[in-house]
This record gives C-alpha cells, sequence and structure tokens, in this order.
C-alpha cells in the first residue's frame, strides 16, 4: 500500500450525448481525451476524482462516453473512480449510468466521500439537512488515515463576479462539520479555474479543479465575465502523514486562449435572475 493517496482531480467536463459544441465552439469531449492523454504522463494514480458538471445536456449517452473514457483509463492504473454531481448533472440519468450521487469510498485507507450540492434548476449549490445529516452520519467514526470530501461547488469564496450568485449558499455548517471530524482534504470544481487554499480554523486544504471544457478568466474585468479555450487538470497528493502537495497541469490546444464568451453586467444579471441563489433561497 502507498504512503500517499494520488489523485488526478478533474472536473466540469460538460459532456454532450449528441457531440454538440459547448457555446457552439468547444469540442469538450475532445478536450477530455487532451486531458488524459496528458494526465497518462502521471506516474501512478490511486483515484480519479471528477468533481462535477460532467455532463451539459443531462443525457444518459453524455455519461455513457465519459465513463467510457474514465473507467478504462483507471481500471489500466488499479485505481477507483469517483464521480460527483454538478449543477448541470441531472440525477436520473447520472445514476444510472455512473451510480449514487452520494457516496462513501475506502482507497487504501483514505475514506472518500461524495456531497450532493445541486439545487434542481438553480447554478447554485446548497447542503440540505437530509443531505447534512448523511455526511454527518459518514464522518461519525474516523476512518484510518482520514477523509476527502468531493463535491462541486466549493465551500470557499468565488473570485470573479458571475459565481457570487451561483456559489455554495451558507457553507458554514459544512466547514464546522470537517473541522470536528477527520477531513483532509477537499475536492470541488464549478468555478472553471483552478484555486488552492483553506477552510476552517484546522486550515483544511481545498483544492479547486480547473475545468475540461473551458477556463475562467480570472484577471478580467470585474464588471464582466470572461472564459477562454482552455483544459486542465490537478495532481494531488495526500499523504498518510504529512501535508497535501496540489499541482494544476494544463493540457494544451493551438486554440487556447481564445474567448469563449464574454459576458457584459446586463447577462451576468440575467444568469442571476435566472439561476442564483439571492433571489431563489
Amino acid at each position: 500500500m502507498s504512503e500517499t493517496l494520488r489523485i488526478l482531480h478533474l472536473s466540469d467536463t460538460h459532456l454532450y450525448g449528441d457531440g454538440r459544441l459547448h457555446y457552439g465552439l468547444v469540442d469538450t469531449l475532445a478536450a477530455l481525451d487532451r486531458v488524459l492523454a496528458r494526465a497518462a504522463t502521471i506516474e501512478a494514480i490511486d483515484l480519479v476524482v471528477a468533481s462535477g458538471d460532467l455532463s451539459d445536456d443531462g443525457s444518459a449517452e453524455s455519461y455513457r462516453l465519459l465513463a467510457g473514457r474514465l473507467e478504462p483509463w483507471a481500471s489500466e492504473r488499479d485505481a477507483r473512480v469517483v464521480y460527483a454531481m454538478g449543477n448541470h448533472d441531472l440525477a436520473g440519468p447520472f445514476e444510472q449510468v455512473l451510480g449514487p450521487r452520494e457516496a462513501v469510498s475506502v482507497v487504501d485507507g483514505f475514506r472518500v466521500v461524495t456531497v450532493d450540492t445541486v439545487v434542481a434548476g438553480a447554478g447554485y449549490g446548497r447542503i440540505d439537512a437530509a443531505r447534512f445529516d448523511r455526511l454527518r452520519a459518514a464522518l461519525a467514526e474516523p476512518a484510518e488515515h482520514g477523509t476527502v470530501v468531493v463535491l462541486h461547488h466549493p465551500p470557499v469564496p468565488p473570485t470573479t463576479g458571475l459565481f457570487e450568485t451561483l456559489r455554495l449558499v451558507d457553507p458554514e455548517a459544512l466547514i464546522d462539520l470537517c473541522t470536528a471530524a477527520d477531513v483532509r482534504l477537499v475536492l470541488a470544481g464549478h468555478y472553471h479555474h483552478s484555486l488552492v487554499t483553506e477552510m476552517g480554523p484546522r486550515r483544511i486544504p481545498v483544492v479547486v479543479a480547473p475545468a475540461v471544457a473551458n477556463t475562467t478568466d480570472v484577471l478580467w474585468a470585474p464588471e464582466r465575465e470572461r472564459a477562454v479555450r482552455g483544459s486542465g487538470f490537478a495532481v494531488v497528493q495526500l499523504p498518510v502523514a504529512g501535508p497535501v502537495r496540489a499541482h494544476l497541469v494544463s493540457a494544451p490546444a493551438p486554440d487556447d486562449g481564445e474567448t469563449v464568451y464574454d459576458l457584459d453586467p446586463a447577462a451576468i444579471q440575467r444568469i442571476a435572475d435566472s439561476a442564483g441563489w439571492s433571489v431563489r433561497a
């Protein structure tokens, strides 16, 4: 058994079952293939985590395409695969193809718990009472080497304005529970850019994976929101004892950096009005 849990963490694949292009521009299946080809150079992986927005159309075929890529890739490396729900995912097809929305796995003594943060029809996330109770029960007893929590909406503040109303609502109870339990690492997606930070008084590491579909431009004018072509993933090492190490890796393509969308304040407000937490909480 390895003394370190080695994780390939990817997110926001936004696949379509019928081959459509994301925003009419991005072939997300080709982007996923490029990410896996790049990640194939990693010496060893124990766990593959896909942290939500795995589909864009919610179709069973999109999940079959994902599993058809990830499962053989992981199997060749004797690695496990864990899937989490995102706000673009649909529960029925997700569970039909990928399994339960919330699950507990044990990989080499490390417990991995997925949490469903999806609010039906919304872009923001929330952990309701039933989900919170399930997570609390899962964390009631310590695991041999501690716990990794996987969810789509990060429990840390967003970087760009679009995600202010699309963030995880009221993350404090989650942070308190993770702090009191044996949680050593939180993996998330949703923001479409890489972010490594900490949460709570124990300073639990939080790794937000780059998106496969496109990349949020965190240096764009604050009143606007821009995404560009570009795909990436995180390689995370969680040792039995000692600090977490995370590397954020790009999977380059010739058209990287080209604009996918550039939203003005009115467009951002329309998204907030239709899918944001401030008007639906």
